[in-house]
C-alpha cells in the first residue's frame, strides 16, 4: 500500500507515491535523490537530517512522509544557485566551519531559519538555534562565528 503525497519541495510542486511508514528523510533521499540531507542517528538526536518545513527546522528522520502533505519543504540543495553559493555556505568555508561536512547541511538549514527570523542574532541565539546538532570535527566556535558573520553582513 502506498499513499499519494503532494508537497512543495525547494519551490517546486512534487507528487510521489510512497509507503505510509516511510519518513520524509527516506522520501527525500531514496525517491527524490536529494542526498544532501543526511541520516545520522535516525532518532532525532544529531540534527544531520534537518530540513525546513513551512520555514521551521525539523528532523526529517522523525517526520512520517504523510505529514509533509501540502507543506513546503526546503533542503540544503535549495541554498546555492547555479551561479553561486548561499552566503551561509560561503561563510562556513571562510571560517573553517566545514570539515567532514556530515553535519553541515542540517546546521545550514537551522541557521537559515534563524537568520530569516532574526537577521542579527547574538551568540546565545545562534547557540540555541544549533543546539540540536552534533558536530564531531570543528567544534562549534567556527560554526557560530560563520553564522553571526552572515547576520552582520545583512543590512540593518
Amino acid at each position: 500500500m502506498e499513499v499519494n503525497l503532494r508537497f512543495t519541495l525547494n519551490g517546486r510542486m512534487i507528487h510521489v507515491m510512497v509507503p505510509p511508514h516511510w519518513t520524509l528523510l527516506r522520501v527525500l533521499r531514496e525517491t527524490l535523490g536529494l542526498t544532501g540531507t543526511k541520516e545520522g542517528c535516525g532518532i532525532g538526536e544529531c540534527g544531520a537530517c534537518t530540513v525546513l518545513m513551512n520555514g521551521k527546522p525539523v528532523n526529517a528522520c522523525l517526520i512520517l512522509a504523510p505529514k509533509a502533505e501540502g507543506k513546503s519543504i526546503e533542503t540544503v540543495e535549495a541554498l546555492a544557485s547555479q551561479d553561486s553559493l548561499h552566503p551561509l555556505q560561503k561563510s562556513f568555508i571562510q571560517h573553517g566551519a566545514v570539515q567532514c561536512g556530515f553535519c553541515t547541511p542540517g546546521i545550514l538549514m537551522s541557521a537559515k531559519a534563524l537568520l530569516e527570523d532574526k537577521p542579527h542574532p547574538d551568540k546565545e541565539e545562534v547557540k540555541e538555534a544549533i543546539s540540536g546538532h552534533l558536530c564531531r570535527c570543528t567544534g562549534y566556535q567556527q560554526i557560530i562565528e560563520a553564522i553571526q558573520r552572515v547576520g552582520e553582513k545583512v543590512k540593518r
